[in-house]
């Protein structure tokens, strides 16, 4: 009999004393908008078709597609896609130049509102 081991559990880690974040490879976000700030974060997925040249031999394939786009502006709403991930999220927030404490309590918000799918663990 074989078993194969399971994807481990989605999971966010923060320490709120020292501002640490530690996230897994598998955390989502499902669609939400978030107010906070004047933080304006938005990621659309989509698919993009690659095409071998004629004299490859290779296959036409469909890839996600990814755009992150991230401002500072009088705009206060985040809006983000199906399917995004809590890195591509991370990564847009810090090109705006969010503290970490920023991050916290966007990420507790999330799991409040039940758009973050991982185990939120405050310590």
């Amino acid at each position: 009999m074989e078993v194969e081991m399971g994807e481990e559990r989605a999971k966010v880690i923060i320490n709120s004393r020292t501002g640490t974040i530690v996230m897994g490879k598998h955390v989502k976000i499902e669609p939400v908008a978030v107010t906070h700030g004047n933080l304006t974060v938005t990621i659309q997925e989509g698919l993009d078709v690659t095409q071998p040249n004629a004299l490859a031999n290779g296959e036409t394939v469909v890839v996600p597609k990814t755009e992150i786009t991230a401002e500072e502006e009088d705009n206060r709403m985040f809006k983000f896609g199906p399917g995004a991930s809590l890195d591509q999220i991370v990564k847009a927030v810090n090109e705006v130049g969010a503290a970490p404490g920023d991050l916290m309590a966007i990420l507790e918000a999330l799991k409040q509102a039940g758009a973050l799918k991982a185990e939120l663990v405050v310590i």
